[in-house]
């Protein structure tokens, strides 16, 4: 069930409604598990009952681990609860690229092996809701939270259908207290509420879908060498892409939930204005950022053991983000671009100081376009299906295709240079602030007439929208 379907608009209205005229606390968060579990059964029955008994094994092991008498013990459960869910997600996910890997390494030793291939479906979402669960018992062993008794509040956290299936990743421990006492139905969240998802879906279905996809598309789609132009404007749609459909279903995750009177976090704090990697990530895809942070990252003992060690970490911790996103080596490359763009960063910053490092808004702005323009090569793995096509497209964009192909029409072009200059200007503009301040202070008119043309170009344009594309991880 798709956001940007008239079914869910349905789903949605249907469950909000019995949601509020329900008067007790309890009869009405089993009508979220159970609008929560049509939710994602919608897609694939069998899984429900996946995503249940992981959630119910955690549930249990949660338990196990505040009950135990010594530190030995908790340790056994947590590494029970971490290997139960990395199991369950490493078979789904990665189980025939591990085949296929372990294929390629036995031909390379002159062993020649057939393995049958599983044809395993992916579970929808599996990335997101394995880290809503295991974050639960991570935190418990670390004595951040104490287990909750009601395997139903518990249910209900991990399978929340507004962040279920993309995100943001939501830790048990911010949302279970939510579920202590009856949030109040308040107008003026309900609307915010309400306007977020209009954003989200505005930025989802006209400005990822209709302004930037089609262009992307072609340009990673296409076979023939392509001159510099369209590969850079192909590389940079993309980029918009990415942004515009995550970004955007987190804003409608982050409104549905609202309107339901829960609080989700921010998941993006307009991160093409990043200055350097560091801030990228501390702006982009926050939930996944801050989950290998302080639960990856501080375990391998971050910048506690000096600079290599640090370098060392940083590395470890984005590949496996990279390897989290996908089941390909692309992914992989990805994420250690990433992770030694980091490493550069820290070091460059060792070597100049911090102070020089955003001396003055021109600093500042040059730093922001070479965190923008390196970001950018990176989405070239992050978006191509292989190497051979991520090969062909960074040989355009740096002159290695001189009679290379021109495939973009001129509108193509208009449209990309647009939507792309835009984004820029508010990402700086807005780049102290959040979203919620800065509508906060228009005029209650402006705010109306945007809304309005918002919700006019969705319902124009609803015809050629997509699947998201964190759905698929």
């Amino acid at each position: 069930m798709l956001f940007n379907s008239l079914t869910f608009v349905v789903f949605f209205v249907v469950v909000v409604t019995a949601y509020w005229s329900i008067h007790s606390w309890t009869a009405r968060k089993n009508l979220l598990v159970t609008a929560s579990y049509i939710f994602y059964g919608a897609w694939n029955p069998p899984f429900a009952a996946l995503l249940f008994s992981t959630t119910a094994m955690d549930f249990w092991l949660g338990r196990q681990i505040a009950k135990a008498k010594n530190q030995p013990s908790r340790r056994a459960w947590l590494v029970g609860s971490v290997c139960m869910n990395l199991s369950m997600l490493g078979f789904f996910k990665y189980g025939n690229f591990l085949l296929e890997n372990f294929q390629w390494f036995l031909a390379r030793i002159g062993i020649i092996y057939h393995p049958p291939h599983l044809d395993i479906l992916l579970p929808v979402g599996i990335s997101f809701y394995t880290f809503h669960s295991l974050s639960y018992t991570l935190d418990i062993y670390r004595g951040v939270l104490q287990p909750t008794k009601s395997l139903r509040d518990f249910v209900l956290a991990v399978s929340f259908f507004p962040q279920l299936v993309a995100g943001p990743i939501v830790r048990a421990g911010d949302f279970l207290p939510q579920l202590v006492k009856p949030p109040r139905l308040r107008v003026g969240q309900f609307m915010w509420g309400l306007l977020l998802m209009t954003l989200g879906l505005f930025e989802k279905i006209v400005l990822a879908d209709t302004m930037l996809a089609g262009s992307a598309d072609r340009i990673f789609g296409y076979a023939g060498p392509l001159v510099a132009l369209d590969s850079w404007l192909g590389v940079i749609a993309f980029a918009g892409q990415i942004f515009f459909d995550f970004a955007g279903y987190s804003t409608c995750a982050i409104g549905a939930a609202l309107c339901l009177g829960f609080h989700l976090k921010d998941n993006f704090r307009f991160p093409y204005a990043a200055i350097g990697f560091s801030d990228f990530w501390r702006r982009w895809h926050i939930s996944l950022s801050t989950f290998l942070r302080d639960y990856l990252y501080i375990p391998l003992g971050g910048n506690r053991a000096g600079w290599t060690r640090a370098a060392i970490n940083l590395v470890i911790v984005m590949f496996l983000g990279g390897l989290w996103h996908g089941a390909a080596w692309t992914f992989v490359v990805w994420g250690l671009l990433h992770g030694f763009y980091l490493v550069i960063e820290h070091a460059s910053r060792a070597l100049i100081g911090e102070r020089a490092w955003t001396a003055n808004f021109a600093v500042k702005l040059l730093l922001g376009l070479i965190t923008y323009g390196a970001v950018c090569l990176a989405w070239v793995f992050f978006r191509a299906s292989d190497f051979t096509i991520a090969t062909r497209m960074l040989g355009g964009m740096f002159g290695g295709h001189p009679h290379g192909d021109a495939i973009l029409a001129t509108r193509e072009m208009l449209q990309i240079g647009i939507v792309t200059f835009l984004m820029m200007l508010a990402h700086w503009s807005l780049r102290e602030i959040n979203v919620e301040t800065a509508v906060t202070r228009l005029p209650r008119w402006i705010v109306t007439t945007a809304w309005a043309l918002m919700a006019c170009a969705i319902i124009l344009t609803q015809g050629s929208s997509n699947a998201f594309i964190y759905f698929q991880f």
